[in-house]
């Protein structure tokens, strides 16, 4: 179950809302948000660099009172905002996301699975009000994120309400460059170049575990409002380590070139708020992990 949350929520945005990177609503007001949340924050920084690194949930419910109190202020001192990638405009999603979704060899994704396999996702797919063959001619990465999609929405949670969302807006309203750590082409390469089994054993974690979807979310989003970073982190990640392929693309390497561009940027004056999802920035392949072997320390900004 973890793995599809720790990867998939991301690439639900994507797929559910690049419209919004086209047309930015505002940035959420203090009178609209009315439930508390202090998520974790850390900054890092030398004597001309700061570099505020803040963990992020893709997709989250309305009204949650997140962008005030030190990460408004850490934003707002910044004058440049860094994401996982910057938010693509619908042209440019459907692009890069058609060709990489879409199977090339035309075998059917259930026909990709054993026989044991496909009951399971042709009983996930059941639950959702979908055929077993909806997908088949996509690849199987694909399908699982879209599990994700749906669920997330069924959970309540709204694209448009996540924290990229939000920060996006925020930057182009006041006039901050927003960059990224990657490429819309690099992040979904990632999973579009998983060998087939890694690609199918993500889409069956995924449909095995359909029915705590909405109970493990929300735990997420308790533990994220909390600022709880190490247990929000066990949630979304105790599963990757028994799928090396997947814990090794999706996450240390990424958190690895992360550390290495924090490590550089430090060497340009200035102020820097980076924004990743929150899995990155806890547990022992983290980004402030692999900042210590760089003699760099995240210090944890409390409030």
């Amino acid at each position: 179950m973890t793995i599809l949350k720790t990867v998939s929520a991301f690439l639900a945005v994507l797929l559910a809302g690049p419209a919004l990177a086209q047309s930015p609503a505002p940035a959420p007001t203090p009178a609209a948000a009315t439930i508390p949340a202090d998520p974790a924050l850390w900054v890092v920084k030398d004597k001309d660099t700061t570099i505020y690194l803040f963990g992020t949930i893709h997709a989250l419910k309305p009204q949650l009172s997140w962008f005030d109190s030190a990460v408004r202020k850490a934003f707002d001192a910044s004058g440049q905002l860094v994401l996982e990638i910057p938010l693509p405009s619908p042209e440019q999603a459907k692009a890069v996301i058609g060709p990489l979704a879409m199977d090339a060899t035309g075998k059917p994704l259930t026909q990709k699975l054993s026989a044991d396999d496909r009951k399971v996702y042709a009983a996930a797919m059941a639950k959702l009000g979908f055929p077993d063959t909806a997908f088949d001619r996509f690849e199987p990465w694909f399908a699982a994120v879209t599990l994700a999609q749906i669920e997330l929405q069924k959970s309540g949670f709204n694209a448009a309400e996540g924290v990229e969302v939000a920060l996006n807006a925020a930057a182009k309203a006041s006039g901050k460059p927003v960059s990224g750590l990657e490429t819309l082409e690099q992040q979904l390469g990632y999973f579009h170049t998983l060998p087939q089994a890694d690609q199918i054993a993500f889409l069956i974690s995924s449909a095995k575990d359909i029915d705590k979807f909405d109970s493990t979310i929300n735990a997420m989003l308790d533990r994220w409002k909390a600022g709880d970073a190490e247990g929000l982190s066990k949630l979304m990640n105790e599963d990757l380590s028994s799928q090396p392929t997947l814990y090794k693309v999706l996450l240390a390497d990424r958190n690895a070139r992360w550390a290495d561009w924090i490590d550089t940027r430090l060497k340009t004056p200035g102020t820097v708020f980076i924004a990743v999802g929150a899995g990155h920035l806890a547990g022992k392949d983290s980004v402030q992990a692999y900042l210590a072997k760089h003699h760099l320390v995240a210090k944890r900004v409390r409030y």
